[in-house]
């Protein structure tokens, strides 16, 4: 399915528009100490917002994995971001699969906060690329 430009820009700010509004669902869960719940925002946070980012380039993503390949393929590797969102976004879906579907896995605090930084800055460094 070809987009116009209109429906593009329109999806681009949609994607974003979840992107930070998930991201403040972080909060309440965190505060609750609802940790693999606030993993998984964290997570969809940084899906949304990097799929407003392979949208605005034209990139068509259909999958969680597509999304990675792509993110990876036409933004780290050609060193357009830092490697370190790569290796982010690869934590953040291995933490999200793991305490949403291995009942035994606990996601611990400090795993969570010492990423909370690091993806409000890719979340908001999409946004600047896709609103310049």
């Amino acid at each position: 399915m070809s987009l116009t430009n209109d429906e593009r820009q329109t999806l681009v700010a949609l994607e974003l528009k979840k992107a930070h509004e998930i991201f403040e669902e972080i909060f309440i869960l965190t505060a609750a100490s609802k940790w693999s719940g606030a993993a998984n925002r964290l997570y969809y946070a940084v899906f949304h917002a990097i799929n407003a980012l392979l949208l605005h380039d034209g990139h068509s993503v259909n999958t969680h994995n597509g999304s990675h390949a792509l993110f990876s393929l036409y933004y780290i590797k050609t060193g357009l971001l830092p490697l370190e969102y790569g290796r982010l976004y690869n934590q953040l879906q291995t933490m999200r699969e793991e305490s949403d579907y291995n009942c035994v896995y606990e996601v611990q605090p400090d795993e969570l906060k010492e990423r909370l930084e690091p993806a409000r800055r890719l979340i908001e460094t999409i946004s600047r690329i896709v609103n310049s």
